[in-house]
């Protein structure tokens, strides 16, 4: 099944492996589950090894990749490596340009537990956004890491890599505000 744009539709993980691909560089599957791991982990999702090997196996199937069995260069087994064919890129490309703008669904396990705290005692809503601003700057560490280790050649995902470090820091700043706001709460009145 074809979109308006005449671009076969795809899961998103075939999206995603295809636009690993085009960054031009030939990829094992290990090497895009590296890439996906290290950015589209941080803002959407990151794929399982299988589904990686599975989407290429797919897209190699329907000539939107290519692949060639190299000679390791240590080791006893050759690797599958993958590049992506004109036909794909010109997919992906397209995709990128027509499809439609699916604005992010905020599924943000601390705010529900938070519009959840009058069912909470303070204690453990502070343990809940404490454990949560962690998570929130493990995250801005790797995502800083990750820009910092990133190809310069990749102008584009190192974009996005900053864009996650800094979502990253206002969720810990979000965190943060929520618990002071706590503390100012508690300091006034009941929370029942």
């Amino acid at each position: 099944m074809a979109d308006r744009e005449g671009v076969p539709g795809l899961p998103a993980t075939g999206w995603a492996v295809l636009g690993l691909l085009s960054h031009g560089r030939e990829s094992s599957g290990y090497d895009v589950k590296k890439w996906a791991d290290r950015s589209l982990g941080l803002f959407y999702r990151s794929p399982s090894f299988s589904q990686v090997c599975s989407e290429l196996k797919r897209r190699e199937n329907s000539g939107y990749a290519t692949s060639r069995l190299v000679a390791p260069e240590t080791g006893s087994r050759d690797k599958r490596v993958y590049r992506i064919t004109d036909e794909g890129l010109d997919a992906v490309r397209t995709r990128a340009r027509t499809a439609p703008l699916d604005p992010p669904v905020l599924k943000h396990g601390p705010m529900l537990r938070l519009w959840l705290g009058h069912l909470l005692e303070p204690e453990r809503m502070r343990e809940i956004l404490a454990a949560h601003r962690e998570h929130a700057e493990r995250m801005r560490r790797r995502a800083e890491a990750d820009v910092a280790g990133a190809d310069e050649a990749w102008a584009y995902p190192r974009l996005t890599l900053k864009w996650a470090e800094r979502y990253y820091t206002a969720e810990r700043d979000l965190a943060d505000a929520m618990l002071a706001d706590i503390e100012e709460r508690e300091g006034e009145r009941p929370w029942h």
